[in-house]
């Protein structure tokens, strides 16, 4: 089993060109892991995370509902953001500036075949993220992502999970708002969820978060959870 994984930060980058980055990376493990099975190649699978704060972008699940997308084009112009409907799981969300969005195309062969596994060690990484920070984060029943005050009526997201799978090859990932402009959420219905808030570290912690220090913890708890090595 290969547990290095291949890491890219990208910067600041238009979510199309990140998704074609992601599909190209996703599709050539996937070649690798068919050539193995039909002709018994031994071939090592690769693994990579790409680290990209986007512009303004809202995209949408394949399982996912149009309206929840509050904004007509028009608007959509007025406010700087282009929408995308995308072939991960789950519903609407918004990337965007002060948000570290995260993408792990890992063959789960090389570690664990377990989606839902997955998912929860992605959520842990920010859960000991926000105790290194002092605050409580937090699983909510039926939904995935990291929130605050569970089963209360301030219950907010602060980091949003949506994954695609095929052959146990994963890509989408996460998206954690440290310093994002919460008011473009104000445009959607966050993951089709209505009753519930979004908010950020850096309201938690009332002061802007160092992007770098976030993006190192992370790497550290990523690495942990998954027993990977970072190249």
């Amino acid at each position: 089993m290969n547990k290095k994984v291949f890491f890219q930060d990208l910067g600041r980058k238009d979510y199309k060109e990140t998704w074609d980055l992601q599909e190209e990376l996703f599709k050539t493990v996937l070649t690798t892991k068919i050539k193995n099975r039909r002709e018994d190649a031994g071939l090592e699978t690769s693994n990579h995370l790409l680290f990209v704060e986007h512009e303004h972008v809202y995209t949408l699940g394949k399982s996912g509902d149009l309206e929840n997308l509050l904004a007509n084009e028009v608007l959509l112009g007025k406010i700087g953001a282009t929408f995308y409907k995308i072939n991960r799981g789950g519903d609407i969300t918004y990337h965007g500036p002060g948000q570290i969005t995260g993408y792990p195309i890992l063959d789960l062969d090389n570690f664990f075949t377990d989606i839902h596994k997955y998912l929860r060690f992605l959520e842990e990484i920010f859960i000991k993220i926000l105790a290194d920070y002092g605050l409580k984060g937090e699983r909510s029943d039926g939904e995935t992502g990291v929130w605050l005050d569970v089963g209360t009526p301030f219950a907010r997201k602060i980091c949003a999970l949506g994954v695609r799978a095929s052959r146990w090859v994963t890509m989408h990932g996460f998206a954690f708002n440290v310093n994002t402009n919460l008011g473009y959420f104000d445009h959607i219905i966050p993951c089709g969820i209505e009753d519930k808030a979004v908010t950020s570290l850096a309201v938690e912690l009332k002061r802007e978060v160092d992007l770098e220090e976030v993006k190192s913890k992370i790497k550290t708890y990523f690495t942990a959870l998954f027993e990977a090595e970072l190249v």
